[in-house]
């Protein structure tokens, strides 16, 4: 996948995630983008521990695990924030 397609997944999966966890995530464009590409790598983490390989290889996940990732993402935030 490119750089293009990257963009493209990355902010339809923030777009989801953002819309599935409630309340106010107070994200801009590129920060939804950002949150589903980092989402994706979470969810291969999280896909990786599960199967029981080796997690310390950083590897990108579908496009249900990059939802997932960032629902994790987005959850740490606001626990770190302390916003509720």
């Amino acid at each position: 996948m490119g750089l293009c397609g990257w963009i493209i997944f990355g902010f339809l999966a923030g777009l989801i995630a953002r819309a599935v966890m409630p309340g106010r995530q107070g994200l801009g464009l590129i920060a939804t983008t950002l949150l589903g590409i980092a989402g994706s790598f979470m969810g291969g983490f999280i896909a990786s521990i599960l199967r029981g390989g080796n997690w310390r290889v950083l590897q990108p996940s579908g496009f249900i695990g990059a939802i997932v990732g960032a629902i994790v993402l987005l959850a740490i935030g606001r626990m770190m924030s302390g916003r509720r």
